[in-house]
C-alpha cells in the first residue's frame, strides 16, 4: 500500500509517499536536481513498489519547492534540513524500522554522502555523484576526453570528419576543455570525495559507464587518490532508464538492504 505522507521542514510542508513494507530496514530515495520524487520515467516509483512488494518499506519526497513540496528550491547544497525532516517522517510512519538505508542518483548522492550521516542513516548507494560544477555548457573534462577517445575509435567518425559532417568551432571548444589545466583543488569534489570516503564501506558509489557525471566523478576519485567501493554498470542512461539498467540498479539496491539485515 502507498501513503502520501505531508510532513514539516523549516516553516515549509513537504509530500513524501510511502510504500509500506513489513520488513525493519527502510529505503529512503532521494530525489537529484528537479526530479520529482517519482523519478525518472517515473523509474523510482515502480522501483519503490517493487521493493516494498517484498517487504521492505520504502520513502520518497519531494523537496522544497520541487513537485508538491512548498518553500523555494535551494538546491542540493541546501537540502540538509530535507533530509533531515524526510528521515523522521519515515520513522514516524513505519516504527518498525530499526536501520535506515539510502539511494541517490547526482547531487542527491552527493547529499546522502556529505549529511547522511546526520540524518542517522547506516548506508548509501551513489549513483553518479555530481562532484564537478560546471563552468560552461561543455561537460566536464574527463567526460569530453571519454567521448573523443571513443569517436575516434569509430570508423563513422573519420568518414564524418572527411565528409564536413563535424562542426568545426565545437571540435575547437572541446579540445581546448580538455588541454585546460584543472584546477588544483576543485571545493566541491574535495568536500564530496571526502565525504564518501568517510563512510567507508558503508558507501557503494554506482556509475552509469558512459554518463558524463559519472566520468568525471570517477576521473575526480582518481586524482585524489580515493577508490570507493564501486559498481559500474554498463550504460549511457544518466537516470538508468532502460530495462537492463533498472534490473541492475534494484540489484545493487537490494544488496544494499540485505547487507544491513
Amino acid at each position: 500500500m502507498r501513503r502520501l505522507i505531508a510532513f514539516p521542514c523549516a516553516g515549509e510542508t513537504l509530500i513524501g509517499s510511502l510504500d509500506e513494507g513489513a520488513g525493519s530496514t527502510g529505503l529512503l530515495i532521494v530525489s537529484g536536481g528537479n526530479e520529482i520524487r517519482a523519478g525518472a520515467h517515473r523509474g523510482m516509483a515502480l522501483l519503490a513498489a517493487e521493493l516494498a512488494a517484498e517487504g521492505v518499506p520504502v520513502f520518497r519526497y519531494d523537496r522544497r519547492g520541487v513537485g508538491d513540496s512548498g518553500g523555494v528550491n535551494r538546491g542540493f547544497r541546501a537540502a540538509r534540513a530535507d533530509l533531515l525532516a524526510a528521515c523522521e517522517a519515515f520513522r514516524a510512519e513505519a516504527p518498525q524500522v530499526a536501520r535506515l538505508v539510502a539511494f541517490g542518483n547526482c547531487d542527491a548522492a552527493t547529499t546522502l554522502a556529505l549529511h547522511g550521516r546526520d540524518a542517522g542513516i547506516a548506508r548509501v548507494l551513489l549513483a553518479n555523484p555530481w562532484v564537478v560544477e560546471p563552468v560552461d555548457e561543455l561537460p566536464p573534462p574527463a567526460a569530453i576526453r571519454a567521448h573523443y577517445a571513443a569517436r575516434l575509435r569509430d570508423p563513422a567518425t573519420w568518414r564524418r570528419a572527411l565528409g564536413g559532417g563535424i562542426s568545426p568551432g565545437k571540435l575547437i571548444r572541446g579540445l581546448a576543455r580538455i588541454v585546460r589545466k584543472p584546477p588544483t583543488a576543485e571545493p566541491l569534489a574535495a568536500e564530496a570525495l571526502a565525504a564518501i570516503a568517510g563512510w567507508g564501506a558503508d558507501a557503494t558509489v554506482i556509475l552509469a559507464a558512459g554518463d558524463a557525471t559519472a566520468i568525471a566523478c570517477a576521473d575526480a576519485a582518481n586524482r585524489a587518490g580515493i577508490a570507493p567501493r564501486t559498481v559500474t554498470i554498463a550504460t549511457n542512461s544518466h537516470s538508468f532508464a532502460r530495462e537492463a539498467d533498472a534490473a541492475a540498479l534494484a540489484a545493487a539496491i537490494r544488496d544494499l538492504v540485505t547487507a544491513c539485515e
